[in-house]
């Protein structure tokens, strides 16, 4: 699978809901960071799959209906992809709608995304969050 392919797998998995086939597309000791400034960097960074299943994605699914990151385009450079693309959902409680652009930097190491970088509207998610 190329590295292109593999990051692709991994946002058509969470696209499904499908967190086990997302962190299969993980080592181990991933280190995840999510961008300064986003109320869930708070744990940064989150170092293996049940820390960012527990500090990451197991918040937002709490915090928003319908969550979503849409990447719109890939760029590949050996070992490393970036992705840009758009976060959507609705804030739970409020209504009220994401709409936050983002860009992703995965590092691949043996196959696996070794590592992950966010870069994102970190003021929508800190005004809806808190």
């Amino acid at each position: 699978m190329s590295n292109r392919d593999l990051v692709e797998s991994l946002y058509a998995a969470f696209g499904r809901g499908d967190v086990p086939g997302v962190f299969a597309t993980m080592q181990p000791d991933v280190v995840w960071n999510e961008a300064p400034g986003n109320p869930y960097a708070d744990g940064n960074p989150y170092v293996g799959p049940q820390a960012i299943g527990e500090g990451v994605f197991g918040r937002i699914m709490a915090d928003y209906d319908g969550f979503q990151a849409t990447p719109t385009q890939l760029v590949v450079d050996g070992d490393t992809v970036v992705s840009l693309g758009t976060y959507t959902g609705t804030r739970k409680g409020s209504g009220v709608a994401l709409d936050a652009p983002f860009a992703h930097h995965w590092t691949i190491r043996d196959g696996k995304i070794s590592a992950f970088q966010q870069y994102t509207d970190t003021a929508q998610f800190r005004d809806q969050v808190g």
